[in-house]
């Protein structure tokens, strides 16, 4: 379907300002059971995550730039005993969260929420001195807001060559960080839209990081939640940006696809939760790979297959795929990570050591590169659309068909529908709880461990956010 006639009749039908309202008018306390269930095992999943990311290289690096900038602020950075202001905070703290490929993500709309979303609201939740009714419905919002706008203008906005983490993480935090920043305001809705506006004109980010390589990727998400903040706090100083952004004829949906489906953006909004979509890694790679992957560790555990007894390795996947996530022979980590090939390999020739809480963790994608086992079974694994495996795939998953021979002609094959971690196989809540205990652990007491679950089990409840982010932001290394 072809982008309408852009709507000049600034109705709650209209994207831009729809989406600003419904932040606006969203209470905490009023969202569904489920939905708040939810978002507090996102948080303790994105805390896992961001602990994992913080010890990285490229962390240290973004460390040292803000470092550089200079400048202290009322906001939390995990992990670190430094507060920053708001801009900042969210950018050193999207960083962590964001830059190893094991945040939680929307398939269908081909990006990251949790680790943008919840930076931009932590950052401005200890700016205005939030409480956690506030907070929640913010991130409730940025998530919805952030996955609408990526589900209506995909496919042909991958396929200009967009990550749309990137592009589009920025309207999820300026959602957030604008439904804090003017709660209670008078036209806060209209203050929320200005905010969207402004972050509009800051938007992108591109994948050529697939083909090249390249640590770009690590702050693809950093980026997004600063300019999604900025955003909010140059509204806040009377800054405006087009009410019409996403839906004008100068606006995102025009610049950024060939095709969009705008009514995506509010149909069934605040009723309809897509935020119930998001899926959760079991593996530190494209959540597009994740169930080949987990059907090749499937099969080698199951027939107890020895690397050097693989004759081929067949992958059949989706037409969606083809090409950007299939590209062999990695030149860096990033790369690999993005690799069905390499990946597919790596499951193979390695035994995974989920130290980390991955049955693939980045460690094991850095020591692959140059491992002769994975080299030799890559040169083995071929990736073929697959006509079930394309019906099968929806917004929520992406399946995937796993044969692999072996060197006596003896075959094992299986079916993975949806990957673990998807909506319809999701991690069970003592799941979360374990997966988070086994990182926080190395950094905070069990004590603290403790009061973080149960905050996180209703966040709404929490009187203020500073509670939680005073018991993240140590200093303590793993």
């Amino acid at each position: 379907m072809t982008i309408p006639t852009p709507i000049e009749n600034r109705t709650a039908a209209a994207p831009t300002l729809g989406l600003a309202q419904f932040a606006a008018s969203l209470r905490g306390d009023a969202l569904p059971r489920d939905i708040k269930v939810t978002l507090g095992e996102l948080f303790l999943d994105y805390v896992r995550v961001a602990s994992i990311g913080a010890e990285m290289p490229w962390s240290g690096w973004a460390d040292a730039y803000m470092g550089q900038l200079g400048g202290q602020g009322r906001s939390a950075v995990l992990f670190r005993p430094q507060r920053r202001d708001a801009v900042r905070a969210a950018f050193l703290n999207a960083t962590y969260a964001g830059s190893i490929d094991a945040d939680d993500t929307h398939v269908g709309s081909m990006l990251h929420p949790g680790s943008i979303v919840f930076s931009a609201a932590l950052a401005l939740a200890d700016e205005v001195g939030a409480g956690g009714n506030d907070f929640i419905a913010a991130v409730a919002a940025g998530y919805e807001a952030m996955i609408r706008i990526g589900l209506s203008i995909q496919p042909s906005h991958f396929h200009r060559g967009f990550q749309s983490t990137a592009t589009c993480g920025g309207f999820g935090a300026a959602v957030a960080a604008a439904r804090l920043a003017f709660n209670g305001e008078k036209a806060a809705d209209h203050k929320i839209a200005s905010s969207i506006g402004l972050v509009a004109s800051f938007s992108g980010g591109l994948t050529q990081f697939y083909k090249s390589g390249s640590t770009v990727k690590r702050i693809h998400a950093a980026r997004a939640a600063e300019n999604g903040v900025a955003a909010a706090l140059l509204a806040r100083q009377g800054f405006t940006g087009p009410e019409d952004i996403i839906e004008g004829a100068n606006g995102f949906a025009r610049a950024y696809a060939d095709a969009a489906e705008l009514r995506i953006m509010t149909d069934g909004l605040g009723e309809k939760y897509l935020l119930r979509e998001v899926t959760v890694k079991g593996h530190a790679c494209s959540a597009r790979v994740q169930a080949a992957v987990e059907g090749i560790l499937d099969l080698c555990k199951a027939n107890r297959i020895a690397p050097d007894d693989v004759a081929d390795v067949f992958v059949g996947i989706p037409a969606v795929i083809l090409g950007r996530l299939t590209i062999p022979r990695p030149i860096d980590v990033q790369a690999a990570q993005m690799s069905l090939p390499h990946s597919a390999a790596l499951a193979v020739a390695l035994v995974p050591s989920a130290a980390d809480g991955f049955a693939l963790s980045v460690t094991d994608y850095e020591s692959s590169l140059h491992d002769p086992r994975v080299k030799r079974i890559e040169q083995l694994v071929r990736c073929e659309v697959d006509a079930e495996v394309e019906a099968a795939t929806t917004a929520e998953a992406v399946p995937a068909r796993v044969i692999i021979t072996m060197k006596d002609g003896t075959r094992h094959s299986t079916f993975v529908s949806a990957p673990k971690g998807s909506p319809s196989r999701p991690f069970t809540h003592d799941d979360h709880i374990a997966r988070f205990r086994r990182e926080l652990n190395k950094r905070l007491t069990e004590k603290t461990c403790d009061e973080i679950v149960e905050i996180a089990g209703n966040l709404a409840d929490l009187d203020r956010v500073k509670r939680i982010t005073d018991l993240l932001a140590v200093a303590r290394s793993r």
